[in-house]
């Protein structure tokens, strides 16, 4: 799997770059899951139903998972708009 080009973030199967494709979809997941658990994180906050330690160990956690979202975007020569992939005509899915 691969990206066709910049222009089109679609993934195409690719057996001699399958390493890279499926570290694009993975990631890109986990980002879409990151999003979802920060935004969650900011209506708990604003809701005020979590205790401080609470709150620390959340930004402490998302931070954290920030951080290695770059370090493997680096391993994998991967940028921020490569896990954006094109659904068709569902459009961009981040």
């Amino acid at each position: 799997m691969q990206v066709n080009n910049p222009a089109n973030s679609r993934i195409t199967l690719d057996p001699d770059h399958a390493e890279h494709g499926l570290a694009q979809l993975v990631l890109t997941v986990i980002e879409l899951l990151r999003q979802i658990v920060e935004r969650h994180a900011i209506r708990r906050v604003d809701g005020g139903t979590l205790t401080e330690e609470q709150i620390e160990n959340l930004g402490v956690a998302l931070m954290n998972l920030e951080v290695k979202m770059d370090e493997l975007k680096e391993i994998f020569n991967l940028k921020d708009e490569d896990l954006n992939i094109d659904l068709g005509p569902l459009g961009k899915l981040l």
